[in-house]
């Protein structure tokens, strides 16, 4: 299962947690390989399974997922990634999540549409990271650096957040203006930018169609092998 991200869901009410499952199996590219309901068995699973993200309840009947949170980041051995998944919203759980090491909090309910954003965000984001590890062995210069932490930061500039048309996300549309960014030499169709970015083709289209109104990637009609025009996007700034 190479490149796939293995997925351990944790949460108490095991009608929400069989959910969570169903909605990350039906995501290409990632895989769940375990469910537990407890805190203490959530601790022990990532130590048994070693899966490379963790969904994680904050509300557990034995422990809290902060103090999972805390035992998984003091423990031993390979980290997984962990994204907060839970009803809690007061101010310093959010907090104590963040210092603890979220990738992401998600607030529930919710739904499939947010939470694929999300996860989308989150494979790309880390295959990126795989990506450069593998290229930069010596170690990473400033600008891998700024282009790594640039997949956990909004877009910002005029048309990126506040007026970010509804079903859009901001963390979708910096990874998409990233892919364009990364050679602003080279015209991407749609379909290349969703394989760059691990999204559907129509997700994609509607993030360089925002791109391209609000003037930060220009469009370049071309011609595939089938002599069918197709748009080509160039990121402008």
């Amino acid at each position: 299962m190479t490149g796939v991200v293995r997925v351990l869901v944790v949460d108490d009410d095991f009608a929400v947690a069989s959910v969570h499952r169903g909605y990350v199996e039906s995501l290409p590219g990632f895989a769940v390989v375990g469910e537990v309901h407890r805190g203490v068995q959530a601790v022990e699973a990532v130590q048994a399974l070693r899966p490379d993200l963790v969904l994680l309840d904050v509300y557990l009947p034995d422990i809290s997922g902060l103090e999972v949170l805390r035992r998984i980041r003091a423990a031993a051995g390979p980290q997984p990634d962990v994204l907060a998944i839970t009803a809690a919203r007061e101010v310093d759980t959010v907090r104590q999540a963040m210092t603890g090491g979220v990738v992401d909090y998600l607030v529930k309910p919710f739904s499939l549409a947010t939470f694929r954003e999300r996860l989308e965000v989150y494979r790309a984001h880390r295959a990126e990271v795989l990506r450069r590890s593998g290229d930069t062995a010596g170690g990473l210069e400033q600008s891998d650096v700024d282009r790594l932490l640039a997949g956990r930061r909004r877009p910002g500039g005029p048309g990126s957040v506040t007026d970010l048309p509804k079903g859009l996300s901001p963390r979708t549309l910096e990874a998409v203006a990233r892919t364009l960014r990364s050679d602003p030499a080279v015209d991407l169709s749609a379909g290349e930018v969703a394989e760059r970015c691990g999204l559907a083709r129509v997700s994609a289209r509607r993030y360089l169609e925002h791109l391209e109104r609000t003037g930060r990637a220009a469009v370049l009609p071309r011609y595939g092998g089938t002599g069918r025009p197709e748009n080509g996007y160039r990121w402008v700034g």
